[in-house]
């Protein structure tokens, strides 16, 4: 079961002007569930976004891409159930044809159409189930359909993720809201995942590619399951500009801060959600690694630890085997780290200085501590001021099921 983790109530998602969605079933895997979504953009949006860097990226990612480049953007098609991924040009072709579906039923270019596709891997996708259906999710567009949205988008998610926060810029209201899906095949970069978050805020075009790779580096990209990359990573940023504040030109003000802020509180929110809901997760766990030279080495070593199938079992087995966490960082690859001088906690508790266990360290302080159901490794370098975060999962014998049956 999830981590501490439930849906958000569907009133918490909140609505963002110039942003309606709608969903429909088009039967991609499963009968009668609701596996489609259209998301529609007021003119005029702004959209950026970053997606994954596997060689073997599905076809809607290059779509995605190629379009963000040429047009406007005023509509976003997602599917579940099939993943258009290592599907060749058949598979462009196919992404292509549903952009150009969407086109027509919603009065825009084709290359104003964004496709998005998360599930099995090497399946063609199957636009004769999809076309059908796009006319269903375009009727059923509404601007208060996050919630329904976000359970649509799912693949092996156990719970729907979505979060809002509203604050104000030059004296208006201003909405963040974004959903995202992914629970297994979940690491950067980016990490695993379909992410969206919108906001009415007006913010030049300059800045949107820059503020979009900034927010998914302290939340997409700090968060590991498996260690898998996916092929359909994507996360994209919406400012639809109908908030009315002055639109925001230069990232040195005190409102691009209040926003960045706010949209890197929703990506956490969201990236925290995945690791909660990890496939068969039963905890979750904060590697926080600290006085390190430079934030790049601290998430190294910080991934080494929260990619260990070795660390990760244990944890789900509440055993405190330190040891396996010493010897990621170990592993990590910082060529001249000094084990001597590095301190390791595990929640408030030393575990292990001066190269080995901490004089102080006794079998049931850890023991105690493993029993948690959230728990927080921090290691200290002690060869600088950077810092950097990673949140994970534990391996349990559910995960190992989860992935056997995948296609079953």
């Amino acid at each position: 079961m999830p981590v501490n983790l439930s849906a958000p109530e569907p009133a918490s998602l909140l609505p963002v002007a110039g942003v309606r969605l709608g969903i429909a079933s088009a039967g991609i895997k499963k009968p009668g569930r609701r596996d489609l979504t259209l998301i529609e953009l007021a003119a005029g949006s702004r959209v950026a976004g970053v997606f994954t860097q596997n060689r073997f990226c599905a076809a809607p990612v290059t779509v995605c891409k190629q379009h963000l480049a040429a047009a406007p953007i005023r509509a976003l098609v997602i599917n579940t159930g099939n993943a258009n991924a290592g599907t060749g040009e058949e598979g462009l072709a196919r992404a292509r044809r549903t952009c150009e579906a969407v086109a027509e039923l919603m009065g825009c270019t084709t290359e104003g159409v964004l496709p998005f596709s998360t599930g099995v891997i090497l399946e063609p996708l199957p636009v004769d189930r999809i076309l059908p259906a796009l006319p269903a999710a375009r009727a059923d567009l509404a601007p208060d359909h996050w919630s329904e949205a976000a359970q649509a988008i799912m693949t092996t998610d156990i719970v729907a993720k979505g979060a809002s926060r509203r604050l104000t810029i030059g004296g208006r209201p201003v909405t963040v809201t974004g959903i995202a899906k992914g629970s297994g095949m979940i690491h950067p970069n980016m990490a695993t995942m379909l992410g969206f978050v919108a906001t009415d805020a007006a913010i030049a075009p300059a800045l949107m590619q820059q503020l979009v790779k900034d927010v998914a580096d302290v939340s997409f990209n700090c968060v590991t399951v498996d260690g898998d990359t996916s092929t359909n990573d994507s996360f994209i940023l919406i400012a639809t500009g109908q908030a009315g504040n002055a639109a925001i030109t230069d990232t040195a003000g005190a409102d691009y801060a209040a926003l960045k802020a706010a949209l890197c509180e929703v990506a956490i929110e969201l990236a925290q959600a995945m690791a909660r809901d990890g496939e068969g997760a039963t905890k979750f766990m904060t590697i926080a690694v600290e006085g390190g030279r430079d934030r790049a080495e601290c998430k190294q070593v910080a991934y080494a630890i929260a990619r260990s199938p070795l660390v990760k079992t244990a944890f789900f087995a509440s055993d405190p085997n330190l040891g396996r966490i010493l010897a990621a960082i170990g592993y990590a690859g910082v060529s001249d780290l000094d084990v001597n001088a590095l301190k390791v906690y595990l929640g408030d508790v030393l575990v292990a200085e001066n190269g080995g266990r901490a004089a102080s360290y006794t079998e049931a302080q850890g023991a105690a501590v493993m029993q948690e159901a959230e728990i927080t490794v921090r290691v200290v370098l002690a060869r600088g001021s950077a810092s950097a975060t990673v949140w994970t999962c534990d391996f349990s014998y559910d995960y190992v099921k989860i992935n056997a049956e995948y296609r079953t």
